[in-house]
């Protein structure tokens, strides 16, 4: 008998530190992704499996928090995803 699936939250930010800070605080209840900048946690946030939530810092390289949470809350499949 298996044991349930760890709800997915993927942590974006381009600090080390605050991720590490995160990862600390979630991982036994959750499985933690992350992601430095916006366009690889775009990808993460699209592929399996998909987050629960989405963590999400304002300002990154690349593709800043609001663009990617834009990307998100535009495409049917994922909008219904909660961000913070």
């Amino acid at each position: 008998m298996g044991y349930p699936k760890k709800p997915v939250v993927l942590v974006v930010d381009d600090t080390i530190a605050n991720i590490r800070i995160l990862d600390d605080l979630l991982r036994d209840e959750y499985t933690v992704r992350v992601a430095t900048n916006g366009t690889t946690a775009l990808r993460l946030a699209l592929s399996e499996p998909r987050p629960d939530i989405v963590l999400l810092d304002i300002m990154m390289p690349e593709m800043d928090g609001i663009e990617m949470c834009r990307h998100i809350k535009t495409n049917l499949t994922y909008s219904h995803i909660p961000i913070i």
